[in-house]
């Protein structure tokens, strides 16, 4: 028992926590069993190219525009409350897919299942951030990462062969009804574990909630800067892997063999999150987070070269370790905010940068109508320049031993 203790220490596994990470598993599995093959299914209600590029769109401005009002709440309400009504939304969304097979309605619904992710990750950072002293931040959101990888890398799995069995209509409404049923699961066991612990604050959480953005530090800002750039890189060619990977290319993979590379990339990204985490919490997070951007850089080029299963193996191994630095950003973010308003400040955050960053993903679209070759090499030279603008002008926190902390 003493080393099992010792073991939850160390990876920072406190109750609320270990409610979280079950909520993660639960819905992340039933999202990424659907979700994934999202645009194959808006090809098979009769979508074209640019239903992907909306989708992919909405995905992002959507993320952007549910974090702020997702982190206010929960600084307001509590993390255990706001929860519920995030799961709400979320299996609506579900309902409407699955009763409502146009492509159309894949669209509607995506204004609430897309909205869990989004509202949900400043309510769970924030918990982190109460929950866990300073120098376990960073162990505290990889952990939430890495359990975040399991389903992420199952998921898929599950959902090619879902549509192996039913096709890409019916396969993937089926997926849609599993999700439902893990979201009421995790609701149910996110109440019955989480704690509704919350942290004095030191800004007012009344009156104009943009009052936040006053508070928010050059070296926040750009972090920001660097991330926008870097995530224009991302979502350029975000919706169109699977596209590249299952229709574009030499030797076209099928839906099992494109889950095989997804559980590939979320393995190569979860053997990273324990190490840098540790490693990071002791040192200075900004080659952390450089790496991380190099490898963003570093997908859409390697994944422009790959014409066959052998190689795509290898360009998803590259994006499995584009994570390489993520939980270290995130606990940086959480580091710089103000203290009570911690979900709040990481909402406005993502609100910033997902509404720009929803341009890209539009704007991806049209990029992959001149070629993929354009949209992939678009999307590298954003990359290249958030890089070099986090080299320049990014910043380091101080290092807490665990005394201080």
């Amino acid at each position: 028992m003493a080393a099992i203790r010792k073991a939850a220490d160390f990876l920072g596994l406190k109750r609320s926590i270990i409610g979280v990470l079950s909520m993660v598993v639960l819905v992340g599995m039933g999202e990424r069993m659907a979700e994934r093959f999202l645009p194959i299914y808006l090809f098979a209600l009769g979508g074209g190219v640019l239903s992907v590029g909306l989708l992919n769109g909405l995905d992002n401005l959507l993320s952007a525009l549910y974090s702020f009002p997702g982190g206010y709440l929960a600084d307001r309400i509590g993390t255990k409350r706001a929860l519920i009504v995030f799961n709400l939304m979320a299996m609506a969304g579900y309902c409407v897919v699955i009763f409502i097979p146009v492509w159309q309605a894949v669209i509607v619904g995506a204004f609430f299942f897309l909205s869990w992710t989004a509202i949900s990750l400043p309510a769970t950072m924030g918990l982190v951030a109460v929950v866990l002293p300073k120098n376990k931040r960073t162990m505290g959101v990889s952990m939430h990462s890495l359990v975040r990888r399991i389903p992420m890398a199952l998921g898929p799995l599950v959902g090619g062969a879902f549509i192996a069995l039913w096709g890409e209509r019916e396969g993937v409404r089926a997926a849609f009804v599993a999700a439902f049923v893990f979201a009421a699961v995790a609701m149910v066991m996110q109440q019955l574990l989480i704690e509704d612990k919350r942290e004095e604050a030191s800004v007012p959480l009344s009156g104009n909630p943009f009052r936040l953005i006053g508070l928010m530090n050059a070296d926040l800002r750009n972090l920001l800067v660097s991330d926008i750039l870097v995530r224009f890189c991302e979502q350029i060619p975000y919706a169109f892997v699977v596209i590249w990977c299952m229709k574009v290319i030499a030797n076209p993979v099928s839906a099992i063999e494109f889950g095989v590379l997804t559980t590939i990339e979320m393995a190569t990204a979860v053997l990273c999150y324990i190490p840098v985490a540790y490693f990071a919490d002791r040192s200075g997070k900004k080659p952390f987070v450089v790496i991380t951007f190099v490898n963003f850089t570093l997908f859409p080029v390697a994944l422009l070269f790959s014409h066959s299963l052998l190689p795509l193996v290898g360009a998803f191994i590259l994006r499995g370790l584009k994570e390489f630095g993520e939980p270290t950003r995130k606990a940086l973010i959480m580091d710089l905010a103000p203290e009570g308003a911690k979900a709040g400040m990481f909402g406005l955050y993502y609100l910033l940068r997902d509404s720009v960053v929803s341009l890209a993903a539009f704007g991806g679209a049209f990029l992959w109508m001149i070629s993929p070759a354009v949209n992939l090499i678009s999307a590298s030279a954003f990359g290249l320049a958030g890089t070099l603008w986090f080299l320049w002008r990014g910043r380091d926190l101080p290092v807490l031993s665990p005394a201080t902390a």
